[in-house]
């Protein structure tokens, strides 16, 4: 299987959604919102934003492998 590196992001505060390109060589554990400005951080047991707030999960997750480590 390929691994996907776009991904919706969805801001839990305003709703908007928009596509962005998830890296591949590291975690991303922040995210400024482009409507509201609220900066989105992972959930707890997620790594990144793209694993609390993505339509896709990380690359390093999609492969089966560890990511970062989950946040607290």
């Amino acid at each position: 299987m390929k691994t996907i590196l776009k991904s919706i992001l969805t801001c839990p505060h305003c709703k908007v959604s928009k596509e962005e390109i998830m890296p591949t060589d590291a975690c991303q554990f922040f995210h400024e919102c482009s409507n509201c400005g609220v900066t989105l951080k992972p959930l707890k047991g997620d790594c990144c934003v793209f694993c609390s707030y993505g339509s896709i999960p990380c690359p390093p997750i999609q492969e089966s492998h560890s990511c970062c480590g989950p946040a607290d």
